[in-house]
């Protein structure tokens, strides 16, 4: 047998993160990463991404913090001061939930980790048409990184990979379930790490994707 190739994902511990993990855990052999942040359900989705790594039988592993994210706040997930908003309360504006340039941090570990693996492509679940309008989940952000990782790395063919980028959120939940992603040990709510709390913007999106799809979310939400 040909060897598989080499990929690290990032794996939050969310619905979009599981279905692109569960597609690198197919076409490559992958590597997960896990960056807490100080994000108000750190916790719950540290269990999420053991939970799924040894589902998905990804064996390496590499659990990180960035507190740069928490000190510099500004956002409804890393500064306990601002609530998290219910979705129905959001405009058309970037919502408060929004962490300042999150992306870059994940992806820049993920690529320094990924030349040491000898790994040529980073997987991100990014979401674009049914996401929370987060400017770090535009296809033109990853084309831009792309461009940085070709003049900042040693061979520059380290490519990230947002496979999910351009489907609607039932979309991505079927897919899942066709790749039989382990959408039962996923964590997406904003606020809660008991039970989802089902109001959130994450939450919503995530009932709405299930809904769609015809099928029942398997986690735990809060009776309302």
């Amino acid at each position: 047998m040909v060897p598989k190739s080499r990929a690290v994902v990032l794996l939050s511990g969310g619905m979009d993160s599981c279905v692109c993990a569960t597609l690198a855990a197919r076409d490559h052999e992958a590597a997960a990463l896990h960056v807490s942040y100080g994000q108000r359900t750190e916790e719950r989705e540290r269990q999420s991404f053991v939970a799924i790594c040894q589902r998905l039988k990804i064996r390496d592993r590499l659990m990180i913090r960035n507190e740069a994210l928490r000190l510099i706040g500004g956002s409804a997930l890393t500064d306990p001061s601002i609530p998290v908003p219910d979705a129905e309360l959001l405009g058309q504006d970037i919502p408060v939930t929004y962490v300042p340039f999150r992306n870059a941090h994940f992806l820049a570990a993920a690529v320094s980790w990924a030349e040491v693996l000898g790994a040529q492509k980073v997987y991100i679940g990014a979401v674009e048409p049914d996401g929370s309008g987060y400017p770090d989940c535009r296809p033109a952000y990853y084309r831009a990184f792309n461009e940085v990782i070709k003049v900042g790395t040693k061979d520059g063919s380290i490519e990230i990979v947002p496979p999910l980028i351009a489907m609607r959120k039932a979309e991505i939940v079927r897919l899942g379930l066709e790749l039989g992603a382990p959408f039962d040990l996923t964590w997406s709510c904003y606020s809660r790490d008991d039970q989802a709390c089902g109001v959130c913007d994450s939450c919503v999106l995530r009932l709405r994707a299930f809904a769609a799809a015809g099928i029942q979310d398997p986690i735990p939400y809060a009776a309302r």
